[in-house]
């Protein structure tokens, strides 16, 4: 490429990152308000506040976010969150992609996490890491069935641990690649690759100078129009 085009690239390039950096300015305090929310959750130690964050993420593959979430309040509401059997749980996931599968998930979760209803194991865990979010993020992802790495960062975001790791999902990396961050966008996302793209977004929000975690809702508001979760 001539200079010339190296330059006309550049330009476009600073263009489109200082378009973000203006929306960033006018939803800022929608985006704290939002953190804030998730903090809340972490900060008030309520275990089935934060199980219900954690099932929410674990249904969340390729279906839509509020649709999942509607979802977790119909179950909560029914008691079937805490005591369904699979076939009443898969029952309220209408609209979930992979119903029946994603079911078993909650089921197999819920036994080993929150056996007796009273205590989500999982706090105790998080509360022992001691700001280790990579290796719990890593205990999370081995042990439970049906949460890879976007998900379990996912989950760990939605309690207030969101500036150290990346939720990787096609609304995040369709705008990683239009602001030059990544140059493709991959069919599958092996944990190497994973870890390579999210670095790549930490050093981006560093250069930008915007959280990541802001980063993460900005984008996502940039691709649907609202800040959910």
């Amino acid at each position: 490429m001539t200079f010339l085009g190296l330059l006309r690239l550049w330009i476009r390039g600073a263009k489109v990152v200082g378009e973000l950096i203006e929306l960033y300015n006018s939803i800022r305090s929608d985006i704290e308000s939002r953190l804030s929310h998730f903090r809340r959750i972490w900060e008030t130690k309520d275990d089935f506040e934060i199980f219900k964050e954690f099932i929410f993420c674990l249904l969340t593959p390729q279906s839509r976010a509020k649709v999942c979430w509607n979802a977790i309040l119909k179950m909560e509401l029914k008691g079937v969150l805490l005591n369904g059997r699979v076939e009443e749980i898969s029952e309220e996931l209408r609209g979930v992609r992979f119903k029946r599968k994603k079911a078993l998930y909650v089921v197999e979760a819920r036994e080993k996490f929150f056996p007796l209803k009273r205590e989500f194991t999982l706090v105790k865990k998080i509360e022992e890491s001691n700001g280790n979010i990579a290796s719990l993020r890593e205990f999370i992802v081995n042990e439970v069935k049906g949460m890879g790495y976007k998900e379990a960062s996912h989950f760990l975001r939605n309690i207030g641990f969101g500036d150290k790791i990346a939720i990787l999902d096609r609304h995040i990396l369709r705008n990683l690649k239009r602001f030059g961050v990544i140059d493709d966008i991959p069919s599958s996302l092996s944990k190497r690759r994973y870890l390579e793209i999210e670095k790549k977004m930490l050093n981006f929000s560093k250069r930008i100078n915007i959280p990541n975690s802001h980063l993460d809702l900005l984008l996502w508001f940039r691709e649907t129009g609202e800040i959910f979760k």
